[in-house]
């Protein structure tokens, strides 16, 4: 039983529980919080324990009910609430999205580029009606321009249910596709849809072709991945030639090509998969573009003929410089993007002259940059996005021949906003290991230091975390925070090299990282330790774990969401829908003693130890195919049972919702609001 009163923080059942792997013995008291019918979760006890916990996150946030109101009015008046998106042309139509007053979700919209009237192509405000999640997955319209495919999850599952729509009638076809988790891509004369299901461990091992109008019974599966840790995507080449279909895990990938026009022809295998290379393909006039790294970790750009298209001859040699991170074919030029010293980079480079490289140039020392949405093949100007800490996004055009950025859209922030009043700084902190970790800082001018500052970090997956602008992050710097990035190992940002860094065996390097960050900005005189609230999700959250463990002292607040803490018992567990694909970042400890030990040595869930813990509040999904939700409600249960201070310790769980938390823009808001709350609250400001 668990016992709960809003008057006191519900206590979770101990029920012993053990398995032994590698002569080992791992006790686990809260194993039974995991339903076993999952991902059914209809155990009565399970939920009466979940709701005990958002009972008590009620009760324990009630006196915070005006601070949250004022935090969500604020950011809310930071949304220009009626906006739309700049329109971009494709084919015969220009596109583009727009927000009405008030509305959570966004309507999708195209009118003829030659003169004519809006027309509306999907609905999402209409679609979410009733509904207490509503996310689109894809949307693509057809070739001819007459029919529209999306995806809808309804319930925060990542489960889609596709379905196809007449744009002259507004009238949906009979044809539904439920358990989706991809693309939607239009082959074969707009008469074929390809698409990838979610099998039961919510793994994407197949791409399947349907045919418009004919029953699903005739849809064809044209490729199965049998490594059960491989995922399969598709995707078009950019001059729509061909359908690119890859199979990948985190460190290996393989490409197939098959004419678009003919989606059951014998597919291309460009190379087959070597483990630890990853490569991506495009296709113009018989030659192929690779991007690879077989011969350097920061990628290399090589071609290759078709009827060839093993033999690789290098275009763009690798550079520990230079991290390559992608690129784009047009059919007059090409465009590759990467970054230099963790900055973003984009150039303009031409097929008929390797030496002609224009980068395009950016005004500030510290900003995200990269390509927009380009979808035509002859083009002669780039839709490209931009913005800093400081600066609100912009969308430009870089017309290519004059080499000029026109702006043509500035976020607008309605309350107002004036970036004279802030500045951003990019610091650079030594480890522990002697390694300079970049830093991305933003506060205003008249700030007062050493103050209360946030810092938040991810490191994980080899994704970067780059400095672009937020407005609800305007709600702590205008009190008094600096707002800091850790750009620590496990994230890419400043190369291959930096996420290699942070995973495996090297996997302590991202926590270390992000608590010598902390300390480093105290000895800066930024801030001061217990005056530092931390943030993370899911792989963050797991950084949120393992820096209280071994930390506590120097935060004063701390937000988890849906944090990744259980890590052994999840990579243990081979039925779970991410585990083996999870492999290559953390290590297989079913097989390795060696990873399972030292997984253990910093698992959050296991690591959890009798000592004094900050203020914390978490949050999960009931619907989570990601992190699990027993994994944050069993770390709460274990924090609950050890620590020995008087701290506040919150779990919210969303009911009906998944990884993401919940939907809409507002709606989303309403949950920063409670985060910013807490950590103000804590600091009492």
């Amino acid at each position: 039983m668990t016992s709960s009163s809003t008057a006191a923080p519900p206590v979770a059942a101990k029920r012993p529980s053990s398995a032994t792997h590698h002569g080992i013995t791992v006790s686990d008291d809260y194993a039974w919080l995991r339903d076993q019918s999952y991902p059914t979760v209809d155990d009565p006890e399970i939920l009466a324990h979940l709701a005990a916990e958002n009972a008590w996150f009620e009760a324990a946030m009630a006196g915070q009910k005006d601070r949250i109101d004022a935090l969500f009015t604020e950011m809310r008046a930071r949304i220009k609430e009626a906006d739309r998106s700049v329109p971009q042309k494709d084919g015969d139509w220009l596109y583009w999205i727009e927000f009405e007053e008030g509305a959570e979700y966004k309507k999708w919209w195209r009118k003829p580029v030659a003169g004519g009237p809006d027309e509306l192509l999907l609905d999402e405000v209409a679609l979410a009606e009733g509904k207490d999640y509503f996310r689109l997955g894809a949307i693509a319209v057809s070739n001819d321009g007459t029919k529209l495919a999306y995806s809808i999850d309804d319930n925060g599952s990542e489960r889609f249910t596709a379905r196809v729509k007449d744009l002259a009638s507004g009238a949906l076809l009979a044809d539904e596709i439920p358990g989706t988790l991809s693309s939607l891509i239009w082959v074969a004369g707009d008469t074929g849809l390809v698409y990838s299901l979610a099998n039961e461990q919510w793994r994407t091992d197949n791409a399947r072709l349907h045919w418009l109008g004919r029953p699903l019974s005739d849809d064809v599966e044209f490729y199965h991945e049998d490594d059960e840790g491989f995922r399969v995507g598709a995707g078009l080449s950019a001059n729509e030639k061909w359908l690119v279909l890859s199979t990948s895990d985190h460190e290996t990938s393989e490409v197939r090509l098959i004419p678009a026009a003919d989606p059951l022809a014998e597919p291309i295998l460009v190379k087959p998969r070597q483990k630890g290379v990853e490569y991506e393909v495009d296709e113009r006039d018989g030659t192929l573009y690779v991007l690879a790294n077989d011969t350097h970790e920061n990628f290399r750009l090589a071609t290759a003929p078709l009827s060839a298209p093993g033999e690789w001859t290098t275009l763009i040699e690798g550079s520990d410089a230079f991290y390559l991170t992608g690129f784009d074919l047009f059919r007059d030029f090409y465009v590759v993007e990467g970054r230099q010293a963790g900055l973003d980079t984009i150039e303009v480079r031409y097929f008929d002259d390797p030496t002609r490289v224009e980068p395009i140039a950016f005004p500030e020392d510290s900003y995200s940059a990269g390509l927009g949405d380009n979808p035509e093949w002859a083009m002669d100007k780039l839709r490209v996005g931009y913005e800093s800490m400081v600066s609100p996004s912009s969308v430009f055009d870089y017309h290519v021949a004059e080499r000029r950025l026109e702006l043509l859209k500035v976020q607008e922030v309605p309350s107002g906003y004036d970036s004279s009043l802030y500045t951003t700084e990019r610091l650079h902190i030594a480890a522990r290991d002697g390694t300079d970790i970049p830093v991305s800082i933003m506060y205003r001018k008249d700030r007062k230091s050493p103050g209360p500052l946030h810092l938040y970090g991810y490191g994980a997956y080899g994704i970067a975390i780059p400095p672009g602008f937020s407005t609800t992050r305007l709600s702590l710097v205008d009190r008094g925070f600096a707002y800091a990035i850790a750009h620590i190992r496990g994230g890419d940002d400043l190369g291959r090299a930096w996420y290699k860094a942070g995973k495996l065996e090297a996997r302590t390097n991202a926590f270390n990282d992000f608590v010598d960050v902390a300390k480093g900005l105290i000895a800066k005189g930024y801030t001061e330790e217990g005056r530092i609230s931390i943030s993370g999700g899911s792989a963050g959250g797991e950084l949120m774990g393992a820096v209280i463990n071994s930390d506590p002292t120097l935060w004063g607040a701390v937000v988890a969401h849906v944090p990744f803490v259980d890590v052994l018992a999840t990579m243990l567990d081979a039925s779970l829908p991410l585990t083996p694909g999870e492999w290559p970042e953390w290590g297989n400890p079913i097989e390795d003693r060696a990873a399972f030990e030292l997984i253990q040595s910093y698992s959050p869930y296991d690591q959890v130890k009798r000592q004094a813990y900050p203020p914390l509040l978490v949050t999960a999904g009931l619907n989570d195919p990601r992190v699990t939700y027993w994994e944050p409600a069993k770390w709460v249960a274990r924090l609950r049972e050890l620590k020995t201070d008087d701290n506040v310790l919150l779990l919210k769980t969303n009911m009906g919702a998944g990884h993401g938390g919940k939907s809409g823009r507002f709606e989303s808001l309403r949950e920063t609001a409670e985060e910013f709350a807490f950590i103000l609250w804590q600091f009492g400001l």
